[in-house]
């Protein structure tokens, strides 16, 4: 299992389709073979940040889903919403839930 955490920051005006964009792609990703966990979550203190959490059945899977229609849509919807480029981190899941 592989879990990636995307941090991102989205100008104030965008939020609702940021919203809108990463909810539609989290339900779609969730049927994709590959992927065990597709999370968006928003914070409480500041609605223009969001972490992406996504959980990886194997290392090929982030790279299939890059390739879907859902996520190629949603990263052209979603580019002119930035405040910052996201950031990606990948982590091990020792102790999966």
């Amino acid at each position: 299992m592989l879990t990636v955490l995307v941090e991102v920051h989205v100008v104030a005006e965008g939020v609702q389709a940021f919203r809108e964009a990463s909810e539609k792609n989290a339900r779609a990703s969730r049927r994709e073979p590959g992927i065990a966990r597709f999370d968006v979550l928003q914070r409480k203190d500041d609605a223009t940040r969001f972490v992406l959490i996504e959980v990886y059945r194997d290392a090929q899977a982030p790279a299939a889903h890059k390739e879907t229609a859902h996520y190629l849509a949603w990263r052209d919807a979603v580019a002119p919403l930035m405040a910052s480029p996201r950031v990606r981190h990948e982590y091990d899941d020792l102790v999966p839930g």
